[in-house]
């Protein structure tokens, strides 16, 4: 099957898989983990400049979202749990099929063989690990002196004893329990997850399972994630293509032509209703949002958001947006931690700023347009000021300094 879209339906249809179009659809704190759901890997990042990454994104979503939700479904009420080389928050019910991929990667036969490697030239750490891990419950790594170990040369971890532990997390013995100042406290994978859950899925169930859910991330996609080893079969791309042909001719996946884009994406085949009426000019009765929409309120996207990170901004919405915040100071075009502004189906410019904690304000260091024009539409002004005055309410700020912004209406609004 077959369907050809253009770029506005592609664009809505994505947005709206992720939760972002046509408004907030959730309300904390059930909310918040519906949007993780919806969202499908809800990436995870240390950086904590004025929230982090994974706060900012929920907040785009769920109304009243308020930062550490997400931790709060994950290991207070454990329906998430993360994982990975490239770290990210998955459905606790998905656990068996990440353990198939969890036991590849401990016998090298996932992309990242580093892992199995890992493990072979620190067993006697690994041992030693698994051993205190059933002692004492919990551990960090912290818990043990630099004096004490082995020094290691890997960007992973500075001792044999933050690598093994790194390793046993990676091949599922243990996971993170919770985390303190977002370092990961460590326990035994049973004393984390249900005990119901602790079991593997069959391995031609994994293989679909982990492309299903790569295109459910991507709306449309290009199922390229699969080559980093999720296959496990020696030749990922090759088996993908196979297991992809099969799932095309089930009706499970469907190809995608959006005009103007060279290349066929593929869509999930439960996902072809929800095409039909964003194709046809309506909003599916599932994304109806809550209160208003990004017309009325515009919404700041997380550096990490899906529909715009790794240079799908400029696929999506002919806007380029590169997250800056590893960039030396002189070589940065905007600013050190830039968020794109989302109004109505648009990216329609981007701002710089600041939480100064120590006044407990939040200060605008920068704002542009794509559209001069924009600055003299009082309906988009609206917008701003609304969204910004949602966005201080959940920084806790307690005033915000908006000198920094040039047109006269837009700071007008956003100030008061």
């Amino acid at each position: 099957m077959t369907i050809t879209i253009d770029i506005d339906t592609a664009r809505r249809f994505i947005l709206g898989k992720q939760g972002l179009w046509p408004g907030r659809r959730w309300r904390e704190p059930a909310g918040a983990a519906a949007a993780m759901r919806a969202i499908e890997y809800l990436q995870l990042d240390p950086l904590q400049i004025i929230a982090r990454s994974q706060d900012i994104m929920l907040h785009s979503r769920v109304l009243d979202y308020t930062p550490g939700l997400w931790e709060e479904a994950t290991y207070g009420r454990r329906e998430f749990f993360d994982w990975g080389g490239w770290l990210a928050v998955r459905p606790m019910d998905e656990l068996p099929h990440w353990r198939v991929v969890m036991r590849r990667e401990h016998d090298g036969l996932a992309g990242d063989s580093r892992i199995a490697r890992m493990g072979r030239e620190h067993a006697e750490a690994v041992v030693e690990m698994r051993q205190i891990l059933r002692e004492r419950g919990t551990v960090t790594n912290r818990d043990f002196a630099m004096t004490t170990r082995t020094r290691t040369d890997s960007y992973r971890g500075r001792k044999d004893s933050a690598l093994a532990l790194y390793y046993l997390w990676r091949t599922g013995e243990v996971m993170t329990h919770h985390r303190e100042r977002f370092e990961r406290v460590y326990a035994l994978a049973e004393a984390v997850a249900p005990a119901h859950l602790l079991y593997e899925s069959e391995e031609a169930e994994v293989d679909r399972f982990v492309i299903k859910k790569e295109i459910s991330f991507d709306g449309l996609s290009r199922v390229k994630r699969t080559a980093e080893g999720y296959m496990g079969r020696g030749e990922p791309d090759r088996a993908a293509k196979s297991l992809l042909g099969q799932m095309l001719a089930d009706g499970e996946v469907i190809e995608v032509r959006v005009a103007g884009w060279k290349a066929p994406h593929l869509a999930l085949g439960s996902d072809a209703a929800a095409l039909a009426e964003v194709s046809a000019g309506r909003v599916p009765a599932a994304w109806r949002p809550l209160d208003g929409d990004n017309t009325d309120e515009v919404a700041f996207l997380s550096p990490l958001d899906p529909v715009s990170a790794r240079g799908r901004a400029k696929v999506l919405f002919g806007f380029d947006y590169v997250w800056e915040v590893y960039k030396p100071v002189d070589k940065r075009q905007y600013g050190y931690y830039v968020l794109p502004i989302l109004w109505g189906e648009r990216l329609v410019g981007r701002f710089d700023s600041k939480l100064d904690r120590t006044t407990n304000t939040f200060v605008i260091l920068g704002l542009w347009l794509e559209d001069e024009a924009l600055g003299r539409d009082e309906a988009f002004a609206a917008a701003l000021g609304r969204g910004f005055r949602r966005f201080v309410s959940f920084l806790g700020a307690e005033k915000e300094d908006a000198t920094a912004v040039n047109e006269p209406l837009l700071r007008a609004q956003i100030a008061s």
